[in-house]
């Protein structure tokens, strides 16, 4: 049952590239709204569970929410922006090197320490995203699209080591508190920024975003952190690749989205390296 919660999980985070690419509006107001939504309706969760909210805990941790709230807002402007302009498939696994970011930058901020295996997985992830740029095959991948990828996975990296430094909240008190600063960081930025002048979306694009909002944002959080805490890190961490295979299905299938061998080449390079990571390097004796 948690497998399938966290498959199903992941599933849906994986198809959220199909949705976003048929709401015609800038990727800052999408990823505002899906902020603003996804508050709502996990605050509406929370009620209904009725849930307090640790007020004390969370001014000790307000510089980390905030912070890290603002990195999960913009990760998803940059990601929005990436499917715009490089496609789904190659925008999602410039995003998967947010692991090779952590292993980077982990000595510097966690104090740990960078292994021979670690250097290894992060060798092949930037050789497959190499691959993925299309240098060896001479395609050309819209360059901004490459780096709104990879801006959204540095940023996705800042709010897995942000969390790390988070104290006395539960899962989903913190992502309640992380939707809410990212909404309250975004309104502003797409007020005044000019991203909705001219806009009037269709009732069509209304349902798409409460969709991205409620389904994307609020339903997927509740499953993810609902069967994390019960599965091994391993299971978590092989199915937690639902998502970028989804993805690359999903924008070849119905986008028709060129995939080529180039690309199969790196999305392996990156999703084992990332994978060998996660998993543990020697399995347990039973003597």
């Amino acid at each position: 049952m948690e497998k399938s919660k966290l498959a199903a999980a992941m599933f849906i985070v994986g198809s959220i590239g199909l949705f976003v690419h048929y709401i015609p509006l800038p990727p800052a107001v999408i990823a505002c709204a899906r902020a603003v939504i996804g508050t709502l309706f996990l605050l509406l969760v929370l009620r209904l569970k009725k849930t307090p909210l640790h007020g004390q805990a969370i001014r000790k941790n307000a510089l980390c929410l905030l912070l890290s709230g603002a990195a999960l807002g913009f990760n998803w402007i940059f990601l929005f922006e990436a499917f715009r302009h490089t496609g789904i498939a190659v925008a999602t696994l410039c995003y998967y090197m947010a692991p090779v970011f952590v292993i980077l930058l982990s000595p510097l901020v966690l104090g740990e320490r960078l292994t021979r295996r670690k250097i290894i997985c992060t060798l092949l992830a930037v050789l497959g995203a190499v691959c993925i740029s299309g240098v060896f095959t001479g395609s050309r991948q819209d360059p901004r699209g490459i780096a709104f990828g990879l801006a959204a996975a540095l940023l996705y990296c800042s709010l897995i080591l942000l969390n790390k430094r988070l104290r006395g909240l539960d899962t989903l008190e913190t992502t309640f508190c992380q939707l809410c600063t990212a909404a309250l960081v975004m309104l502003p930025y797409v007020l005044l920024g000019g991203h909705l002048h001219g806009l009037a979306p269709a009732p069509s694009t209304l349902f798409l975003l409460l969709v991205v909002g409620i389904v994307h944002t609020g339903l997927v959080y509740i499953l993810f952190f609902s069967a994390v805490g019960r599965l091994p890190a391993q299971t978590t961490a092989v199915l937690s690749y639902v998502d970028p295979v989804t993805a690359i299905l999903l924008a070849t299938l119905f986008l028709h989205q060129p995939f080529g061998l180039a690309e199969a080449c790196g999305t392996v390079l990156i999703l084992g390296a990332t994978l060998a990571n996660e998993l543990p390097g020697k399995a347990p004796s039973h003597s």
